[in-house]
């Protein structure tokens, strides 16, 4: 009987590494020769309304949550697909495993002739139409509205100007809401050293390329570091397909409108008016305080886009009495994508939200 307290044959070790090696290398010949497109957003969903390059989207699923969820996420930067990445690993699949009627707001992908789109169109004139659609299609009295990244503040301003609408519960999950804590992109776009004016009025859209290079620099090394992980995980089959599927959102950046960036930039980057109080939309101040439903917020501890205290600060500014609070390890992709979001995040939100859907 062998004694657990001596170390193992070195040989053995060696051996069993030449031939993970070795598989290694044979699926890496395999993925460059053969590069494969993995299919992404594969759940089932009907199209429930549309409006220029948006589209409102319901998910199938059984549907035994009384009040619906509209899901808002960001406009441009990237696309939705990677909240339903692919079977199994998919946040859409999930909540609408839990029961939830799923809405999820598209925004499209916009081109030079989208140029005059603003943050304020979005917020009062297509968020309360795609609402209504929410309502009508569902049947329900009401309904619950989640806004991830950029989604975060488009919503959460509509919210504010609409308190007719009747929003039942608020999440924000990784959405910047205090500017003055945003990190790297804060200070790459003060206005002292950034004139978003002239870059606008120069060029009109912001291509996908300048967005993709924005966010590589962020953490140059995410690359090497990915492609390392990937090397040393090349003979596991499920962790090479959850990588090429993430790989191609990854790299697949869509440009922004210029005047929505000029707006984007100048309110809420370089004035953080939002918590200011000056937000001025179609002519009406946004009041945080005017949020009055349960609110929950949802952060990730090691989040370079939207750092933690960032998103935290929106408890400080609504009218919310039910507020809850939850800080996750991970970035800000780890919140709604990969295993540690399906152990750690989606579980606590559909708890959070089941108990205000009855």
């Amino acid at each position: 009987m062998a004694d657990p307290t001596q170390p193992g044959d070195p040989l053995k070790a060696l051996s069993e590494e030449w031939v993970r090696t070795l598989q290694r290398t044979t699926k890496a010949m395999e993925l460059l020769a053969t590069p494969a497109d993995p299919q992404i957003g594969l759940s089932p969903k009907t199209l429930v309304y549309r409006r220029n390059k948006a589209r409102l989207y319901r998910y199938e699923g059984p549907r035994t949550r009384r009040i619906p969820v509209l899901f808002v996420p960001n406009l441009g930067i990237s696309r939705p697909s990677i909240f339903d990445l692919r079977p199994g690993a998919s946040f859409v699949e999930y909540m609408c495993g839990q029961g939830f009627d799923f809405f999820l707001l598209d925004w499209g992908v916009y081109g030079e002739e989208d140029n005059g789109l603003t943050f304020d169109e979005c917020v009062t004139r297509l968020l309360p139409r795609v609402a209504r659609k929410v309502l009508e299609a569902s049947g329900a009295p009401e309904l619950t509205v989640i806004g991830y990244c950029m989604g975060a503040p488009l919503s959460v301003s509509f919210v504010a100007l609409h308190p007719e609408v009747p929003v039942r519960a608020y999440v924000n999950m990784a959405g910047p809401i205090d500017f003055s804590k945003a990190g790297m992109f804060a200070q790459w776009l003060d206005k002292r050293f950034y004139d978003v004016d002239r870059v606008v009025d120069t060029i009109g859209a912001i291509p996908a390329d300048w967005v993709r290079v924005g966010f590589k620099l962020l953490k140059p090394t995410m690359d090497v570091s990915t492609a390392l992980n990937l090397w040393w995980n090349l003979d596991k089959a499920s962790y090479v397909e959850g990588y090429q599927a993430l790989s191609k959102w990854a790299n697949d950046y869509v440009p922004f409108p210029g005047e929505f960036f000029r707006q984007w930039v100048k309110d809420f980057y370089q004035g953080n008016k939002l918590i200011r109080k000056e937000l001025r939309l179609d002519g009406r101040l946004v009041d945080l305080g005017q949020v009055r439903c349960p609110l929950f917020v949802v952060a990730g501890a090691e989040d370079n886009i939207a750092p933690a205290p960032c998103v935290k600060a929106l408890l400080d500014y609504v009218g919310s009495q039910d507020k809850t609070y939850l800080e996750l390890p991970g970035g800000h992709i780890s919140l709604i994508a990969g295993r540690a979001a399906s152990k750690h995040c989606w579980p606590r939100l559909a708890e959070w939200l089941a108990a205000r859907s009855t």
